[in-house]
Order: C-alpha cells, then sequence, then structure tokens
C-alpha cells in the first residue's frame, strides 16, 4: 500500500511509493545535497592552500566564479529536461559529471585546469539542487512537502559547520586533493540508491522537443551577465567588461524571450509567468537574496580583517546566522506542512529579514561580539522561510509536468538575485571605505594630511587596506625609509582607523538589504494568492 493511498486526489503525490522507499529516496537526495553543499564550504577553507600550491592568486576568485556559472547557467535546463525525460537519469548525468569534476579537480596541476574542472563540477551540481526539490515534490503530497523541504536548510547549515573543518584537517594532513576525492564514496552512495529506488516516470504523450536554440541563447545571456556582476566590485559600470558583458547578456536574454516565446517545449515557459504564485515567488526570492548574500560574504570577511579572525574562525563566528536559518527553515516547513498557510508567514519572515538587516548597520569595530550574533540569528530566522516555502508555493501552483521547470526557477532567480546584490553591495562597501578612511584616521589622532593619503590609489588602496594578515606592517613596508620614523608610532592609530572605515563600510552593504528584503515583502503581500497548501482547489 503506498503511502498516500488514503488521501484525497488533490492531495496525492504525482508518483505514490512505499514509506520505506520514499524514506531512502529521501536519504540519498539529502546526501547529494550535501555533496554540493560541502564543496563549496570545503573548498572555501582549503583555497588558499590551493592557490598557493598552483601559483595561482591572481585568479582566485574564478575558482568560484568558474563553478557559479555553470551551476547557475545549467540548473534550469537540467529541470526542464528533467520533466521531459524523468528525474532519474537526469540526476544520474548531473552526479556522474560532479564526481568526474571532483576527480579531475584533484587531480589538477595549474590554476587553470582547477578552474575548468572547478566548472566542469559545476555544470554537474546544477542537477543536484533543482531536481532534487523536484524529486521531494513528485514523491510526497503537497500537505507533506514542507515538513522534508525543510531539512534542504539543516543539510546546508550541517555543511557550513563541518565543512570547514574537513576542508582544514584533509588539506593539512593528507593533501587540498583530498577535499575533492571524499565526493567519489559518496556520490557513489548517491547513484546506487537513486538508481535502484526512483522510477522514471514520464507523462504519457508528452512531446520529448528538446529546446536546444533556447538552451544555447539561455547560456549565452546568462554568462556575461554574471560576469559582468562579478567584474562589478573591482570595475566600474561603464568599464567594458562591466556595464559591457552585462548589456550583451541583456541583448541575449531578449533574444532569449523571443525564442522561448516560439519553441514547442522552452527551457523556461513564458507561460509560467501567468500564474500569480510562480511570479510572486521569483521575484520575491530574487529581491530577498539581494540582501541575505552581502551578510554570507561582508561578515566573515569583517571578522577576518577587525577582529583578526583566520578563515577557518571566521566561518564559525557566523553559526547565530546559519543557526537561525536552519531553525526558521525548519519550523516554517513544519508549519505550512500541519496549516497549509504560507502568506502572513513568510510576509512577516522578510520583515524580519529587514529587521536584523537595519540591526547589523549599527555594526562597529568596538560592538560588543555577543550583540552581533543575536543581530546575526535574527537575520538569518528572517532569511530561513524564503529558502523553504516559496518552493512549496511554486510547486503547488504549476502542472505537474513543469515541475521539474519551476522548481529550477527558484534556484536560478535566488543565485542570480544573490550575484546582483553582492555587485552592488561590492561597490557600495568599496566608495563607503575609500570616504571613511581619511575621516576615520584623522579622528584617531593621525593628522589629516597622512590620513588623506590613505583613500588615494582607489581600487588599490581598498586592496592594500582591506586585506587579512598583519595591516601595521603592511602600512609600514609602503612607507618610504625616510618617513618610516614619522609614521611608526602612529601605526596603531591609522590601523584602528582602518578597521572603524572597513566596520562602517561593511554595516553599510547592509542597506541595500532592507529595501531588498521589505520590497519582497511588498510583493508578497500585494501578489501572492491567499491560497492553502493541501486543501481541495475551489470549484
Amino acid at each position: 500500500m503506498t503511502a498516500a493511498a488514503s488521501a484525497p486526489a488533490f492531495d496525492r503525490a504525482p508518483i505514490e511509493l512505499p514509506q520505506r522507499v520514499r524514506m531512502e529516496i529521501l536519504g540519498a537526495v539529502l546526501l547529494g545535497i550535501l555533496l554540493a553543499a560541502l564543496d563549496q564550504t570545503i573548498v572555501g577553507t582549503a583555497l588558499p592552500v590551493i592557490v598557493t600550491d598552483l601559483k595561482g592568486n591572481d585568479v582566485y576568485t574564478w575558482a568560484f566564479t568558474g563553478y557559479l556559472l555553470t551551476i547557475t547557467a545549467s540548473g534550469p535546463i537540467y529541470g526542464k529536461l528533467s520533466d521531459l525525460f524523468g528525474r532519474r537519469p537526469l540526476y544520474v548525468i548531473g552526479v556522474s559529471i560532479f564526481l568526474v569534476g571532483s576527480a579531475l579537480s584533484g587531480l589538477s596541476h595549474t590554476m587553470w585546469q582547477l578552474i575548468a574542472f572547478r566548472a566542469l563540477q559545476g555544470l554537474g551540481a546544477g542537477a543536484l539542487f533543482p531536481i532534487s526539490i523536484a524529486i521531494i515534490g513528485d514523491i510526497f503530497s503537497p500537505s507533506e512537502r514542507g515538513k522534508y523541504l525543510g531539512f534542504f536548510g539543516a543539510v546546508f547549515g550541517l555543511a557550513s559547520l563541518v565543512g570547514p573543518a574537513i576542508g582544514g584537517i584533509l588539506t593539512d594532513t593528507v593533501g587540498w586533493q583530498w577535499i575533492f576525492y571524499v565526493n567519489l564514496p559518496l556520490g557513489g552512495v548517491v547513484l546506487y540508491v537513486i538508481w535502484r529506488t526512483l522510477p522514471t516516470v514520464v507523462e504519457p504523450g508528452l512531446k520529448r522537443s528538446v529546446d536546444y536554440l533556447g538552451a544555447a541563447v539561455f547560456v549565452a545571456a546568462l554568462t556575461p551577465i554574471l560576469i559582468g556582476l562579478t567584474n562589478k566590485q573591482f570595475g566600474q559600470w561603464t568599464d567594458p567588461q562591466v556595464g559591457g558583458l552585462i548589456a550583451l547578456g541583456l541583448a541575449f536574454a531578449a533574444v532569449f524571450v523571443w525564442a522561448e516565446s516560439r519553441a514547442a517545449e522552452p527551457i523556461l515557459p513564458l507561460k509560467l509567468f501567468r500564474i500569480r504564485a510562480f511570479t510572486a515567488s521569483v521575484f520575491a526570492i530574487f529581491l530577498a537574496a539581494m540582501g541575505f548574500f552581502a551578510a554570507i560574504v561582508f561578515l566573515p570577511r569583517w571578522y577576518q580583517v577587525v577582529a583578526g579572525s583566520s578563515a577557518t574562525q571566521s566561518g564559525y563566528q557566523i553559526l547565530p546566522l546559519l543557526a537561525g536559518l536552519i531553525v526558521s527553515a525548519t519550523i516554517s516547513g513544519q508549519l505550512v506542512a500541519r496549516t497549509g498557510r504560507y502568506k502572513a508567514l513568510i510576509a512577516v519572515a522578510l520583515v524580519v529579514l529587514a529587521f536584523g538587516l537595519f540591526l547589523l548597520t549599527h555594526l562597529r569595530a568596538d560592538t560588543d561580539r555577543p550583540l552581533v550574533w543575536l543581530w546575526m540569528a535574527i537575520t538569518g530566522l528572517g532569511i530561513g522561510p524564503s529558502f523553504a516555502v516559496f518552493t512549496l508555493v511554486v510547486q503547488n501552483a504549476v502542472p505537474v509536468n513543469e515541475l521539474g521547470v519551476g522548481t529550477s526557477s527558484i534556484t536560478l532567480f535566488q543565485q542570480v538575485g544573490g550575484t546582483v546584490g553582492l555587485a552592488i553591495t561590492g561597490s557600495l562597501f568599496g566608495s563607503v571605505l575609500l570616504d571613511e578612511m581619511p575621516r576615520q584616521i584623522a579622528a584617531k589622532g593621525v593628522p589629516p594630511d597622512l590620513a588623506a593619503q590613505f583613500a588615494q590609489g582607489g581600487g588599490a588602496a581598498l586592496n592594500n587596506l582591506s586585506g587579512v594578515g598583519n595591516l601595521g606592517a603592511a602600512i609600514l613596508a609602503n612607507v618610504p625609509p625616510a618617513a618610516h620614523d614619522q609614521v611608526a608610532p602612529l601605526v596603531p592609530s591609522i590601523v584602528a582607523g582602518i578597521h572603524a572605515a572597513f566596520s562602517i563600510a561593511t554595516s553599510a552593504t547592509f542597506t541595500v538589504g532592507i529595501v531588498s528584503a521589505l520590497a519582497a515583502a511588498v510583493i508578497v503581500v500585494v501578489l501572492l494568492p491567499r491560497n492553502k497548501i493541501g486543501v481541495a482547489p475551489p470549484e
């Protein structure tokens, strides 16, 4: 007897399986998500050693950017193809590509090899998150999905907790190559369970027409946009490698919309945007991610630069943020599963997110650390429901035969929203830091003419004065020998002023998230229907 055999027709899973089989599939899917999440947290800890070994400090960020590009661009394509050909074969293909990329990354001898193989990893990982969530939508009923999707947030929290430690231990003992090799046995378990238990179900009579043009144009549009937004942190909007690439991507995006409007089975069906719940969810998650990703990136950096923490320590120091996320994501999923209601929950959560980010705008170099932990926990409590509930809303709103592409669209808008947010906040951080440095250094008793020199040089000044390590020694190393004795006594005051400016610049980045979170709350209140998950639709 299947797990949902006694449920009403409107609240049955698309694929009805025995409870034991469903739990096996759930375990394998969560292990696959853990693979993708651990890969990012482990690599982040080990990367300084890797780039030193491979002599690749000049292309440091591309180890992340290459992975980000392929995982973001491939997600919607996997989602659509899984609707056409079934979840199992596409999931197996994705995991297999991810494992091949992992093995090759461990064998890399140059930085460019690592970047290429990390991009291959991302190409496989693009299947893991959207298809995993779609599988949950396939094997669990609408009223059950919230209960199990809440575990996804817990998996990401676990990865954030153990990833830095695993990365550090493997790098310091058997070598950084093993941070990639450790994926292989775990991935083998995922492949075995999914292949053995998950049936391949495709809607009868469905035309298997692959939108090759749409897929190609989608990648051509998204790639320059993401690269341009990434470059914005180190350039101006008018630079060809920033604004030029974004403009090129937008031009391809217009072509993509034209192609999708004419495709038999589009990669991203435009008709989904006629569904209010879908449209409200994807735009709200886009705006919510803009603010939250800034906290994830800038808070660890603040701990490293201002508090003098190591990279591993800074990862653990933002655990209150992740704990709030895990708790609220899990509880919100359970609440929606029990009550079926979600609109008020997600609207209130987004306001809490805005409030938490508002508190973080008061961050200063001398802020009590327990107070910062409290602010982070509130921010995490606000963002958690966004990661759990919007997926539920979309899965409940889109047709069953488009569950994969609907789910992958949430992931796409979340990742692009985070990238856009980082581009905007990165630019804001740099401008505020350069404005505040002379003022804060002078306030510490340093002569104003000397303080003003620390803001000269633009991006070079940012690189020299906002890095980790012994800032005082770095300052003295750049002082002419003739002025060394004059500047040396002032170094503690200069460092204190730079840390004060760095804290103000960090706090300024959260203002973007306040606005975007409140805008997301307005979208939810105005556009999101007041439906109830797991209840028969009105006649």
